[in-house]
């Protein structure tokens, strides 16, 4: 699997042992400086279980040794990631090189080593709002995803769809031409698998075009009001359930069928983050379908006739505080990001400012779509919106509170999508009032 935090929440999933990681110091580098002795037996932990398996990884290991022959690297995929490193960093043993798992921007310095002032490394990379803390960054993306929707273009073809939606209204009008006019599921929400929940999550921002809109709703006592990103995020699948657009069994879901079934045109769209797009097009040509069958839309929201998208980094690399070998594990991170063709090959937007989007969303490009980054919280509220879901219990890029919210919308539950908001911000009101006292 493989997400912005990737497959996605997003998140999970690099099996060898950590043999070496906590061996001596490098002989040339004595304080084991980050910027020291490049060389030492290094461990890189990931989420990427197919890369270790099927090589790719080694091979990469292998263009990096011609530059630093002293350097040996192990990979370890660990499938169930989030939950794995979770237990991990309980020890001292969780690898040189990690792809950082969920914690609270308060906790990397006692796990991570800072690479250096995030107002520098801003200059050169992408995505180093997520991981910055204190004005220090502890992490860079290994590449970076837009925001949107997958889709089969054969099967809104078949349904008659001309124009792509690009408002909700227009949305729903289109996935009900799919469910009249084709046997496809108009849109598959992998509700069972839960994380896909999480995806439009990365969408904050792109509907109401406001980098900023994560330091708004850290301060927004009702968020989820109609207007603001969150509730058209929310509203979105919400909508969908309730008008019978989705799976008929949301509790029987499952995600590795699903991306065969979007590939052959079995499901029509599905909410994933653009690391998906290369996954769905193997998944078709594995199974006899076409992969120039499978698109990526914009979110369907525009402001003054432009759509937006989000890019934002997947998993952020980082060098474990307790590494022996920390300027080796730093320079694998800043090869890997700059020099190794990573992103390239896997359709990623790269880590590294000067460099161009990827093929596969170029489509994006040509239909006159925007693209921003999220604006980095104000120094001091690094973790103000987090802090805040936290209180409220609200696991905003999660899946727990949207399987309630779809419960609702398919009669599984009480109440409707009013009340749920309501609820919703009740408790949002009453955590930013605890947090900020």
């Amino acid at each position: 699997m493989s997400t912005r935090k990737g497959a996605n929440a997003i998140a999970s999933a690099v099996v060898l042992a950590l043999l070496t990681a906590c061996g001596g110091g490098a002989a040339n580098d004595p304080d084991n400086a980050i910027h020291g002795e490049i060389s030492g037996d290094i461990t890189v932990v990931t989420w990427r279980t197919d890369l270790v398996e099927d090589g790719t990884f080694e091979k990469y290991a292998g263009e990096f040794r011609k530059l630093h022959p002293n350097v040996r690297i192990e990979f370890e995929g660990i499938t169930n990631y989030e939950g794995e490193m979770a237990t991990r960093l309980s020890t001292k043993n969780y690898g040189d090189v990690i792809g950082i798992p969920t914690m609270h921007p308060r906790q990397f310095e006692q796990f991570l080593e800072p690479l250096g002032e995030t107002s520098e490394l801003a200059g050169r990379y992408r995505f180093t709002s997520s991981h910055t803390y204190g004005g220090k960054q502890y992490g860079l993306a290994i590449g970076g995803n837009a925001s949107g929707i997958v889709y089969n273009k054969r099967v809104f073809e078949e349904a008659g769809i001309t124009d792509l939606p690009t408002n909700g209204t227009e949305w729903i009008d289109a996935l009900k031409k799919v469910k009249d006019s084709t046997a496809a599921v108009p849109y598959y929400t992998n509700y069972k698998d839960g994380w896909p929940l999480g995806e439009a999550y990365s969408n904050l921002g792109a509907i109401t075009k406001d980098p900023d809109a994560g330091i708004r709703m850290a301060e927004n006592p009702a968020p989820w009001t109609e207007g603001t990103d969150i509730y058209a995020i929310d509203s979105f699948t919400y909508d969908m359930v309730a008008a019978g657009l989705t799976e008929d069994d949301p509790l029987t879901t499952n995600w590795e069928q699903s991306k065969v079934e979007l590939g052959t045109g079995k499901i029509a769209a599905m909410g994933l983050g653009s690391w998906a797009i290369s996954q769905i097009k193997d998944a078709a040509e594995a199974n006899g379908a076409s992969a120039d069958d499978i698109g990526y839309l914009a979110f369907p929201s525009s402001v003054d006739g432009t759509q937006y998208s989000m890019i934002e980094g997947d998993y952020n690399l980082g060098v474990s505080r307790h590494s022996q070998h920390k300027a080796a594990a730093w320079a694998f991170i800043r090869w890997l990001v700059e020099e190794s063709g990573f992103t390239e090959d896997e359709g990623m937007v790269s880590t590294v400012n000067r460099k161009p989007l990827p093929a596969n969303l170029r489509e994006l490009d040509d239909r006159g779509i925007e693209f921003m980054e999220a604006s980095p919280a104000p120094a001091g509220e690094e973790s103000l919106l987090r802090d805040v879901a936290d209180e409220a219990k609200i696991d905003l890029s999660g899946y727990l509170y949207r399987q309630k919210l779809l419960d609702v919308a398919r009669g599984a539950a009480e109440g409707d999508k009013e009340s749920f908001f309501a609820d919703l911000n009740q408790r949002w009101n009453q955590a930013i009032e605890t947090v900020t006292g």
